[in-house]
């Protein structure tokens, strides 16, 4: 078969599984916005025949949120990176508004329209040649999950080992430079989803990572680097790569509890289990493996039987060669410790204050002292309440948190990390669990574990 036919082919068979053409994929992330004000408008009609507008507004919100995951589930590439990215998030939204929109956005964790056999079945001639059969016992065509930019499929290895086969879609890398464009142009409409987000920026970032994503190579050595930091660990669990290919991943299948369903039905002991082992993974995984999971939602986690926590996707990482940066341990070490003078000549050091910007050190510790909040007593309690009430003073533009924040700078160097710690954040708010912070951070971030006089505890 030719190029061009085996292209007309791909095509053919994925169908609308993933729309390659500019124009198509544009004309549903417009319908976005298009369908937000057309409800709008159905609302008001509703509510003049003497519906109240609560009721108006639930069944809004309802129809909303489904469109939200029918549009970017079925579009997959950027748009879904988007949406997988923002249910991170959904903890810091009022309950009255997160609550529509919670289970849609969670389907978008792990849940996708897949590609057709017969695509499947050419992804993998390509990346591991037409004897690809040989090297299974069993391969299931039907696929286990369908995600962002691939599908997981079930299947038996030659030597009897259950293993996950991760499918890049033909053409992901096409959707997802189209979406990261398109959807700066709908940014302001996102903000309907988690008030307060400003989210070019958070698209500006997962652009600059996303990308890395589409080279399964990289990740293969990723999570050859997770398996083998913590290989045996009686807390955390990765699974093994079996092979790998630019486009294809073949790793050990992990079979447990999603996160999302303990957040939906865990116990409390059940999520405090959950919520330390996430932050215990946040910590020690950069003094493990020099790399930190930087796609933290709840699809890539698993309870295991054991009692450990699986990882699963390992194509966003945040590579950091010695561990967590020493400098910023000490930073946050002096802001739990109050140390005005000496966390300032540290954020102006560091560059979260930029030369020429006057800022009261009292102000700069109202706006952080909540965000160490974690950190000062042995164990904290993370709950919705508490994020709801972080976003609130930060983005009500009335308040003063909220201009000290537009005063503060991010260095591109600490984006990743801020991102990361943020949706873990997010997660063990939405885990609502109980867990050591202050003993994790003090055990695994370099620097932390230091007196503001620079001696150790």
């Amino acid at each position: 078969m030719s190029e061009s036919e085996r292209s007309r082919a791909n095509r053919r068979d994925l169908g609308d599984a993933i729309p390659q053409r500019r124009g198509a994929r544009t004309a549903r992330l417009a319908s976005l916005p298009l369908g937000v004000a057309g409800r709008a408008t159905l609302g008001l009609g509703r509510r003049m025949t003497g519906r109240s507008a609560a009721d108006v507004q639930a069944e809004l919100q309802a129809k909303t949120a489904e469109q939200l995951f029918t549009v970017l589930g079925s579009l997959k590439g950027g748009a879904m990176k988007l949406g997988q990215a923002l249910s991170v998030f959904e903890a810091a939204l009022p309950e009255e508004s997160a609550a529509p929109y919670r289970e849609a956005l969670t389907k978008l964790q792990e849940a996708a329209p897949p590609m057709s056999a017969p695509a499947v079945r050419r992804v993998l001639d390509e990346q591991f040649g037409r004897r690809w059969p040989d090297r299974f016992q069993q391969f299931d065509e039907i696929p286990a999950a369908a995600a962002s930019i691939g599908q997981v499929h079930h299947a038996v290895w030659s030597d009897g080992r259950e293993v996950a086969v991760k499918l890049q879609y033909p053409g992901a890398g096409a959707a997802l430079l189209a979406d990261l464009s398109q959807l700066t142009r709908f940014a302001r409409l996102f903000s309907r989803f988690s008030p307060g987000l400003d989210v070019k920026p958070l698209l500006a970032e997962i652009r600059e990572r996303v990308l890395e994503e589409l080279d399964y190579t990289q990740e293969a050595d990723a999570q050859r680097a997770f398996a083998a930091g913590f290989a045996d660990d009686p807390d955390i669990a990765a699974p093994r790569v079996v092979a790998s290919a630019p486009k294809a991943i073949v790793t050990e299948w992990m079979t447990g509890t999603p996160l999302s369903k303990v957040i939906a039905t865990g116990t409390q002991d059940e999520r405090d289990r959950a919520g330390s082992l996430l932050a215990l993974l946040h910590y020690s995984a950069p003094a493990k493996c020099e790399l930190l999971h930087a796609d933290p939602h709840p699809g890539n986690f698993r309870m295991l039987a054991d009692g450990r926590l699986g990882v699963l996707d390992f194509g966003a990482v945040a590579r950091l060669p010695g561990g967590y940066p020493e400098s910023l341990g000490r930073l946050t070490r002096l802001a739990v410790e109050g140390d005005q003078n000496g966390a300032m000549a540290r954020l102006r050091e560091l560059g979260f204050i930029r030369p020429g910007i006057a800022i009261d050190p009292a102000d700069v510790f109202d706006f952080l002292g909540p965000m160490v909040e974690p950190l000062r007593e042995p164990t904290f309690t993370f709950s919705r309440q508490w994020m709801r009430e972080q976003a609130a003073r930060i983005v009500d533009p009335r308040r003063d948190e909220a201009k000290v924040a537009r005063q503060l700078n991010l260095p591109p160097s600490y984006m990743l990390i801020h991102r990361v710690t943020l949706g873990t954040v997010g997660v063990l708010c939405q885990l609502e669990a109980t867990a050591p912070f202050r003993s994790l951070a003090e055990t695994w971030q370099p620097g932390f574990a230091t007196t503001p006089d620079g001696a150790s505890e």
